[in-house]
């Protein structure tokens, strides 16, 4: 019931803010039910509402991006009934989370070539190969790019098809944008595409900040600033462990 009103309280107030956009020439407004999630302990997800108001005809795409990291995609062969890692190679700037959702098909939006200009779909996202990696076959790249987001998929982090936009009365949108508990910390980006007739003439991004808070990052922050630290740390509790549960089996 909370979660209905609050929905409904941010759509009364997206168009009243598309009525003051309209006044200035704007075709678009978008906005976020909230800006920031925190990944607590026991964090098993987020679901973020995206809600706006478009003035006058057009398809709305709505894309989510996460931090950029570098991944090693792994090819494994059988040899002497052992799987080994035949091959590898390294994508750089590689976004954690990759969603997208859309009012129709994606295809039935804009071309293939928009959509790349655009990087919409997890299939036309720019991504580079290390220096090392760059003189391989094309078609070894293509290849090892698929297994790429193949994988991701497979983790939760990358969508497989285009979620729903919702549509009211021509004018108001809203879609439901949902985070794993395996997304990564950082800097995201939510944008929101306006297209008419193939292309995209209006576009707005905002901010979306995902951290760790509590206990749980504490014990992340000092991990990272004092890993020796940590490391001494996390053995001394480990022999105690051994040791106290020597003594109790050994009194059971």
């Amino acid at each position: 019931m909370r979660t209905a009103s609050t929905s409904l309280l941010l759509l009364v107030m997206t168009l009243v803010s598309a009525f003051a956009a309209t006044a200035h020439g704007q075709a678009l407004v978008a906005d976020l039910s909230r800006h920031h999630v925190a990944i607590t302990t026991g964090f098993t997800g987020a679901e973020v509402l995206m809600f706006g108001a478009v003035d006058g005809e057009g398809d709305i795409v709505v894309v989510i991006t996460g931090p950029p990291e570098d991944v090693v995609v792994r090819n494994k062969q059988r040899i002497a009934g052992i799987w080994v890692n035949a091959q590898t190679i390294k994508f750089e700037g590689v976004p954690n989370f990759y969603a997208v959702a859309s009012t129709r098909p994606l295809s039935e939006i804009a071309t293939p070539d928009v959509r790349e200009n655009q990087q919409i779909g997890a299939e036309n996202i720019a991504v580079t190969v290390s220096i090392a990696d760059r003189g391989r076959p094309a078609e070894e790249l293509t290849t090892f790019r698929a297994a790429l987001i193949r994988n991701k998929q497979n983790e939760g982090l990358f969508s497989r098809e285009p979620g729903e936009i919702t549509v009211l009365s021509n004018r108001l949108f809203r879609t439901g944008i949902h985070f794993p508990a395996n997304m990564a910390t950082g800097a995201y980006t939510a944008s929101v595409y306006l297209f008419h007739e193939g292309n995209a003439v209006q576009s707005i991004s905002t901010p979306i900040l995902v951290e760790k808070v509590g206990v749980g990052a504490e014990i992340y922050n000092f991990a990272h600033r004092q890993s020796a630290l940590y490391g001494i740390a996390a053995i001394i509790i480990a022999v105690f462990a051994g040791w106290l549960g020597s003594v109790i089996f050994r009194k059971v």
